[in-house]
């Protein structure tokens, strides 16, 4: 199944925000997002109901084994276009932003060239 570009950031932010935290509510995804409640609610009720997250009677958000996936998925290459933006001299906040729109569009074997350079890069870097 494909997701829509907010289904994986909603997912990848209940990553981020469980590792941070250890737990995830609605209310924290709200307040990371800064997105309105009843947003967030549909959201998660369309996640849940998808079989990418549980919700428990308490409210914890967790994500299933599919969600963890396509989370983690993300999440790494949100961190590696960060770091590849930051190296070409791009600052840290603009290379965030730019990073969180290009993660969703790559296809995976641009960003495995791109994976594969950076290691080169850097690996060059520690040697000279």
């Amino acid at each position: 199944m494909e997701l829509h570009e907010s289904a994986e950031d909603y997912l990848e932010t209940i990553l981020v925000l469980f590792e941070r935290n250890g737990q995830v509510r609605s209310i924290d995804i709200v307040n990371e997002m800064n997105f309105s409640k009843p947003s967030i609610s549909i959201a998660m009720k369309k996640l849940r109901e998808n079989g990418y997250i549980h919700m428990d009677v308490n409210g914890l958000i967790t994500l299933t084994d599919e969600g963890r996936e396509i989370a983690t998925r993300i999440y790494s290459r949100h961190k590696l276009l960060t770091r590849v933006l930051e190296a070409i001299g791009i600052d840290a906040k603009k290379a965030e932003e730019e990073a969180c729109k290009i993660e969703h569009d790559i296809d995976d074997e641009t960003y495995d060239k791109i994976q594969a350079f950076y290691t080169n890069y850097t690996q060059n870097m520690q040697n000279n």
